[in-house]
């Protein structure tokens, strides 16, 4: 059964706050105890998400890892999200939406082509937009540094016969969710530009995060 779980963190509070329009791209590097709210503006948005150890990058978020070690294919409040190396990168502290996404991935020029039509490759992709903010805000990271990622508020069931499919969303305007940094964390977004699928309704709508200090 999905817990719902409000937080008591104030925005008047928050140390940073952002609308991220859909289609681009955002990365920041949270400190230990740093607390992100992802909200989803207007409902059913999807949100490509990756995470790395900032003091060693090529430890970067496990889909397999996390899944295994929390027995369930989707996050919600308490999830600890685990890296290659079996690190806690991140807990999911709050959840209004209540079910998360870890085996859809990001739509890419490829998948656009092969899940609809030729002409939908050049469309733009969460592949090429996590790096597009590699290549500007880090200039170290490149496409090696890309792998299985995190769709908030998402919902790709998995059929009897093991098959995803992609279905409308379960979120609604205002849902969000916080993750906790459990170590020095850097974040990488591209919200979701899609418009071929019915997970946001074939409509991308902008997100706001927000970033409150660790709570001694």
């Amino acid at each position: 059964m999905t817990t719902l779980t409000e937080s008591t963190l104030k925005p008047a509070h928050a140390v940073y706050d952002e609308v991220l329009e859909s289609g681009r791209g955002w990365t920041r590097v949270l400190a230990r105890g740093q607390v992100l709210r992802i909200v989803d503006l207007e409902g059913n948005q999807a949100v490509d998400t990756l995470f790395y150890n900032a003091e060693d990058e090529t430890d970067r978020y496990s889909a397999v890892d996390t899944v295994r070690e929390q027995g369930n294919l989707y996050l919600s409040v308490g999830s600890r999200l685990l890296s290659t190396e079996a690190h806690v990168l991140c807990t999911i502290v709050a959840d209004t939406c209540g079910r998360h996404d870890t085996l859809g991935g990001a739509c890419a020029a490829e998948s656009n082509q092969v899940r609809y039509a030729l002409e939908k490759k050049y469309m733009h992709s969460c592949r090429d937009t996590f790096l597009l903010t590699l290549a500007q805000q880090t200039r170290h990271m490149t496409k090696r540094d890309l792998t299985a990622n995190v769709n908030f508020f998402m919902n790709v069931p998995v059929t009897p016969e093991g098959r995803l499919t992609f279905e409308d969303g379960l979120s609604a305007p205002g849902r969000y969710v916080e993750l906790r940094a459990e170590m020095p964390l850097r974040v990488l977004i591209s919200n979701c530009p899609q418009l071929n699928n019915p997970c946001n309704g074939y409509d991308p709508t902008p997100v706001r995060l927000l970033v409150w200090n660790a709570v001694n």
